[in-house]
């Protein structure tokens, strides 16, 4: 007989436990991108730069902390610099493909 299971003894999915290489991280971004959403962008990237730790990133992008925090909040709509940084920061770039119809 089957067991059933429920929902609430289920452990909480948290993706930055599966986000542990930059081809991981860069095939998760990618995915984000392609949902052309720019604010699911910045959210995407502060999952990333929790996944990595965030004051390590904000240092290696030259920004403070709480800046970062703010910049990649959710339906924060951070500028092209900042995003270039943060990528940067996580070892990823972002590449322009054309579009096939």
């Amino acid at each position: 007989m089957t067991q059933k299971i429920k929902i609430a003894d289920l452990p909480e999915f948290d993706i930055t436990e599966h986000l542990d290489s930059e081809e991981t991280i860069a095939a998760y971004l990618t995915m984000v991108i392609e949902e052309n959403n720019p604010s699911e962008l910045a959210h995407a990237l502060g999952v990333v730069a929790r996944a990595r730790g965030m004051t390590q990133v904000a240092r290696e992008a030259g920004m403070g902390r709480e800046a970062l925090y703010k910049a990649l909040r959710p339906n924060a709509q951070p500028r092209f610099e900042t995003v270039a940084k943060v990528c940067s920061a996580l070892g990823v770039k972002l590449v322009a493909q054309p579009i096939h119809h």
